[in-house]
């Protein structure tokens, strides 16, 4: 059997697209599951749309997201360069495409950008252009004199206009084209680099490459690909077309949409391995009922024949709450690590932090969430006196009062501000008045925090506050309830 070989071959030109991760993750999977290898190629001949520091990205989300390459520009396994533009400067293009001329798969094309565009012709709306293959009928003479003149040429693949050509996927079946429908494509462009279809083509098969991953918008491609591997007397890699990926209005999903790309994910809270797991969802779907995966439990799992042919729809509410399930599973130790960041733009006091990450570890799906939970031990937020009354507590504004006025002295007495000390002096007190602890605990925390809702109890939060603090705050309830009386 034949070692599974598949590659992952991202243009630099930004940052990565979730599209084009999910295509790296499905390549990576394919391999591993059977034991193969995963090879990183830079598609770098598209000069005009090359972005300084991209190549840099794309190395980072790989390593980050644990897709590790077995062979690529910095791991040579035999068959390099692993750059496009290497191996179009050591002419491996131009010399397979030479031989496509000799044997009348491809011929020289001479024709001005002012005859090309008097071919143009608007079907339906929108402007084609179909060669008409004026230069195939070029004489052998007049083709050496237009070279030695230094004529600038294209390279076309010559495709019949008759017959029709079959290609196989192994997620959309068997899918045929009419010969007329199919352009000869530009293989070499005039500025010598190839064109990407081309140089896919030549890679893949000089690298080995068993199946091919992309995204479903290269169908219609696929029979020029093939006519290419036909031409060459070359077998044909397995295809492998995953569905679209829309956003919530079932509309591409764009970079304008602020969570298209990894590295927006990860600024915007998530974490790796969630987004990992995530977008191995996008499209396929696990026989077992589960949906929450490592990447080595993928590996385990993944059979691509599960891949869906509809669009998937990338559903920032149920990443949120996986990254949420994530985070709740996380070490402790790493969490604080990653959390720390977002607690101390809040928290500018001297706090115990750590304290602070462990409540609010299991109640937040993404890293800013945060903020909003922990911002009132900065500062006590102006609340209203109507939070004191709350009717599953049985507290009113009366009560609470009541409750404050009486706990003060007590906690004014208490030494040890840690939080079981402070629970067990008020449940004594509870146990003395003989009320329900929540009774107590509600208008606490409502005086200690100024919030309905908080990550923590009364006796944590104030254990995190400090005394000093938290008997200032229990104070300005009593001044605020008291007012509020009058």
């Amino acid at each position: 059997m034949t070692k599974i070989r598949t590659r992952y071959a991202p243009s630099p030109t930004g940052r990565m697209h979730v599209g084009n991760l999910r295509t790296a993750l499905y390549a990576y999977l394919i391999a591993k599951h059977d034991g193969g290898d995963f090879l990183l190629r830079i598609e770098d001949t598209d000069q005009e749309r090359f972005v300084e520091g991209a190549t840099e990205i794309i190395y980072r989300t790989l390593e980050k997201t644990g897709l590790v390459h077995d062979e690529g520009p910095d791991k040579d396994g035999g068959v390099g360069p692993y750059v496009q533009s290497e191996r179009h400067a050591a002419g491996i293009y131009l010399e397979y495409a030479k031989k496509l001329i000799d044997k009348g798969e491809a011929y020289y094309c001479f024709c001005t950008q002012e005859r090309l565009n008097s071919l143009r012709t608007v079907v339906n709306g929108e402007e084609i252009m179909v060669y008409d293959k004026h230069c195939l009928h070029l004489s052998k003479e007049e083709i050496e004199a237009n070279l030695a003149a230094g004529i600038p040429y294209v390279i076309r693949q010559n495709n019949p206009r008759e017959g029709s050509t079959t290609f196989h996927d192994d997620i959309y079946g068997d899918i045929t084209v009419d010969n007329s429908e199919l352009d000869d494509m530009v293989l070499i462009k005039s500025d010598g680099y190839p064109t990407y279809n081309f140089a896919n083509v030549v890679d893949d098969h000089l690298m080995g490459i068993t199946h091919v991953v992309r995204g479903n918008e290269y169908l219609s491609s696929s029979p020029k690909y093939n006519r290419l591997y036909d031409a060459f007397g070359w077998e044909v890699p397995v295809y492998v077309h995953c569905p679209l990926i829309t956003n919530e209005e079932h509309k591409k999903l764009s970079k304008r949409s602020g969570h298209a790309s990894y590295e927006d994910l990860i600024e915007q809270g998530f974490v790796s391995e969630a987004v990992v797991n995530y977008v191995a969802l996008l499209g396929w779907s696990p026989e077992e009922n589960r949906e929450i995966y490592s990447l080595q439990e993928l590996i385990q799992v993944f059979d691509y024949h599960n891949l869906s042919k509809s669009p998937a729809v990338f559903d920032v509410t149920k990443l949120k709450w996986m990254n949420g399930e994530y985070l709740k599973a996380m070490d402790f130790d790493k969490f604080y690590e990653m959390a720390e960041p977002y607690i101390r733009e809040v928290i500018k006091k001297e706090l115990d932090l750590r304290k602070i990450a462990a409540m609010v570890k299991t109640r937040i799906e993404v890293f800013p969430d945060i903020a909003g939970h922990i911002d009132f031990f900065q500062e006590l937020p102006e609340y209203d006196a109507a939070m004191y009354t709350h009717k599953k507590m049985k507290s009113t504004a009366d009560s609470s009062l009541q409750v404050l006025t009486d706990v003060l002295p007590i906690l004014e007495a208490q030494e040890d501000f840690s939080n079981d000390a402070l629970y067990g002096v008020l449940s004594k007190y509870v146990e003395e008045k003989g009320v329900k602890t929540g009774f107590v605990m509600w208008p606490i925390r409502t005086a200690v925090s100024g919030k309905q809702m908080t990550p923590a109890g009364a006796t944590e939060i104030m254990e995190v506050l400090g005394k000093e603090e938290s008997l200032a705050r229990l104070k300005k309830g009593i001044e605020k309830l008291s007012q509020d009386k009058m």
